[in-house]
């Protein structure tokens, strides 16, 4: 049984370690008045400060949980210690010996037991750190200076070995005291045959750190090929190692991340490293598990969930990488902070792209950073055909529900707005009440399968009637399709008056397929140039079907709507080509101005400025057909 520590010491450690100084290893605190600090509670969520420091006074107190006390009671809650392991650790920070009331000294077995297990990974830290420095150890070293470490980075990030035996660290941890029991559950040591051995063998490892500093954790990477182990290999939960609950590089991070507002996340502890040594000292891991809630946490209380900071995620550019992102995405809206993406060229990560470029390189991958937002947006319209209609609206429902995930009204409809730019959708308006459709149903509690449908763009859509008994439908009083009519009824019946320029026009001016069929059967008849006595024969014996051949004995035997009334003239089947020519025109530029617009929302500038080109060139063709008329064909 351990001894009550003595009133006295108590009393000394209170006054020695301020509130302040132990707060703000675990947020940020920033001035409240009066001489009062606050910060974003560590104990609830929250989206405004409510968690208020007293310097003058140790205590804080949180108006949104209530939950208060003084620097020992803040210890105790946020590490989930009990009294005299709180006591210990801020006795351990001001160098006070503690009594207890036994009699003595602090003893080993008068230690609280989360002490005893921080304690153990600190020695084996010294531990790991000292072999670094052994023969056995020059593997490490030349793993390290292959990727541009040197002895000096080492030391700053505390990287060691762990030798190869079965039991160096446990013998060693055995001669300091420590128990069978405490190395167990520890993690450093595993039960064998004979009894504990090391978890750890013949690895590189890297210290993993709580915020305050302590090292809880390890994470070691494979060097042999013998080595029948996973290439990293990290501790096991324990009761001061929850992987969900910490960040590589916290501790050397934190302050940088709370001056300059923004947190790199990268993938591994390598990629830590180069970020450091390249200038970005905001750079933060997970230890062996997805970005998830326990670690959104920790940089929010470091962040003070403003809206002007940033959370920069870094991820190799392949397939992976991009589903890593996504995965990330998706928790997106627990910050009030920005996010952003960071995509590595070639699919290097940091540590990589520093070996081959230098750590400037690394630092532009940070500056160069999009919106998370956008990558997700990319990521899902890129996978669709937006040459297409079909595709463009398959891209839009794929996207839309991205977009109206977004909390911030203003921000959803500027990335509505966005969404019609990548996909070329002309009718912004069209984009944003289908986004502001999937947000309302999302916040009125829709489930799956119970989506609502696209809205329905204003029917403007003329009667239909049938072509023979197995053609298409034909919108017969729609305007475009009855001059693409008359101009084929003149082909046919009038070739004289509309060659040779009928022969220029493409079957893709005329919108209607079965009329497109038509154009392309008399092109196969040698066309309007070449009508003589046996043409409309040789046109009717070129139709690959009978509902071709019916359409086109239709369209012959069909009186023209020549206005006069009278016989056709050259100016009347003018007026006709000009009009086909026209349309095909007016839907030519629409689909380059899509086709801009989209390049322009990729960043495409060069390849759109060749499109805005041709757009141009186009327009001034349309508008000499308008102001010339048959001239300008």
């Amino acid at each position: 049984m351990a001894g009550r520590i003595n009133d006295e010491d108590v009393k000394a450690v209170r006054d020695a370690v301020p509130i302040d100084a132990v707060v703000s290893e675990y947020l940020q605190l920033r001035n409240a008045g009066g001489g009062n600090l606050k910060g974003l509670c560590p104990f609830h969520d929250e989206k405004s400060p409510s968690f208020h420091v007293s310097p003058s006074k140790g205590f804080y107190h949180c108006f949104g949980c209530q939950e208060g006390g003084d620097t020992l009671d803040f210890v105790m809650k946020v590490d989930h210690l009990s009294f005299s392991e709180a006591v210990e650790r801020l006795a351990a920070q001001a160098g006070i010996t503690l009594r207890y009331e036994e009699g003595g000294y602090g003893r080993a077995s008068q230690q609280g037991e989360r002490t005893r297990l921080v304690e153990a990974h600190k020695t084996a830290a010294e531990f790991y750190t000292e072999q670094l420095d052994s023969p056995e150890a020059e593997i490490g070293r030349r793993f390290l200076g292959e990727r541009g470490f040197d002895q000096a980075a080492a030391q700053h990030f505390g990287v060691g070995y762990a030798p190869a035996g079965w039991d160096h660290l446990t013998r060693f941890l055995r001669g300091r005291g420590f128990t069978d029991k405490e190395l167990i559950l520890s993690g450093l040591s595993q039960d064998g045959r004979r009894g504990p051995i090391d978890r750890f063998r013949g690895r590189l490892m890297w210290p993993i750190r709580d915020i305050t500093g302590e090292v809880v954790g390890f994470g070691a990477r494979k060097l042999r090929e013998d080595d029948n182990g996973p290439k990293y290999l990290n501790t096991p939960e324990t009761p001061i190692y929850k992987k969900s609950h910490v960040l590589y590089g916290i501790d050397l991070a934190k302050k940088s991340i709370a001056k300059e507002g923004r947190a790199v996340v990268v993938e591994g502890y390598t990629d830590v490293m180069a970020c450091h040594l390249s200038g970005v000292t905001t750079a933060i891991a997970t230890s062996g598990t997805a970005f998830g809630e326990g670690h959104i946490k920790i940089l929010r209380r470091l962040l003070m969930d403003n809206s002007r900071s940033e959370v920069v995620f870094t991820f190799d550019g392949d397939a992976a990488g991009q589903k890593a992102a996504l995965r990330a995405f998706e928790d997106d809206q627990k910050f009030a902070a920005r996010t952003s993406i960071a995509v590595s060229p070639g699919g290097m990560d940091p540590c990589e792209l520093r070996l081959a470029k230098g750590d400037e390189a690394v630092r532009e991958l940070i500056e160069g950073r999009s919106r998370l937002f956008e990558f997700a947006l990319r990521s899902v319209v890129d996978q669709h055909d937006l040459d297409t209609a079909e595709g463009r609206s398959a891209a839009l429902e794929a996207a839309a529900p991205i977009v109206a995930q977004i909390k911030d009204g203003s921000l959803q409809h500027e990335y509505a707005v966005r969404l019609a730019g990548l996909l070329g959708i002309l009718d912004t308006q069209f984009v944003v009440r289908r986004v502001g459709q999937l947000a309302r149903w999302k916040r009125e509690g829709g489930r799956r399968g119970n989506a609502p449908q696209p809205p329905a763009r204003p029917s403007t859509t003329p009667p239909t009637a049938a072509v023979g008994a197995s053609g298409p439908a034909l919108h017969l009083r729609s305007p475009a399709q009855l001059v693409e009519r008359e101009l084929l009824k003149l082909a046919l019946q009038c070739p004289q008056l509309v060659s040779p320029a009928f022969d220029a026009y493409g079957a893709d001016e005329f919108t209607a397929p079965p009329y497109a069929m038509v154009r392309r059967v008399i092109e196969a008849a040698g066309g309007t140039a070449a009508a003589d006595g046996d043409y409309l024969p040789r046109v009717r014996e070129a139709a690959p079907d009978d509902a071709v051949r019916k359409l086109i004995t239709e369209l012959t035997v069909e009186s023209l709507r020549n206005p006069g009334g009278g016989e056709p003239d050259e100016a009347y089947a003018g007026e006709q080509l000009v009009a086909v020519r026209l349309a095909a025109a007016r839907a030519r530029v629409a689909e380059l101005e899509s086709a801009a617009r989209r390049l322009d929302a990729q960043g495409a500038h060069e390849q759109s400025a060749a499109v805005w080109q041709e757009l141009w060139v186009l327009q001034q063709y349309a508008t000499a057909l308008r102001e010339r008329g048959a001239a300008a064909l």
